[in-house]
């Protein structure tokens, strides 16, 4: 069974950063396109940031410029990298791996929490 089990989350003070990770199992995790969605309450999921096997990155506009999405093949994770971060920015966080068009999985997500 394909387990994506994300880390990190936590409360922040605006302005400040986190980095959440993704760790994946059981799938060939350097052929997935690896994303970043969140889902704030009373809203739909969102797409964050995707980045593909050939590390070519995509940003929602609302975070372009503040958040950084990478992955490392050889430990099968993805990282998502949050500056300057907003009250905006709380949501839980959803890990994502897709293989299209049959394929993708979730995490069961991480909450972040911007606060003072």
């Amino acid at each position: 069974q394909v387990q994506l089990a994300e880390s990190g989350g936590g409360l922040v003070q605006p302005g400040g950063s986190l980095r959440v990770s993704c760790a994946a199992s059981r799938i060939i995790f350097s052929n997935y396109i690896m994303g970043w969605y969140r889902q704030a309450p009373g809203k739909q999921r969102e797409l964050v940031a995707t980045i593909t096997s050939g590390g070519s990155t995509n940003y929602a506009i609302s975070v372009k410029g503040r958040f950084t999405i990478s992955r490392d093949n050889a430990k099968n994770t993805v990282y998502l990298q949050m500056n300057s971060l907003k009250p905006d920015d709380t949501a839980v966080y959803y890990c994502n791996a897709a293989y299209p068009p049959n394929y993708a999985y979730w995490g069961q997500g991480t909450q972040v929490t911007v606060s003072s």
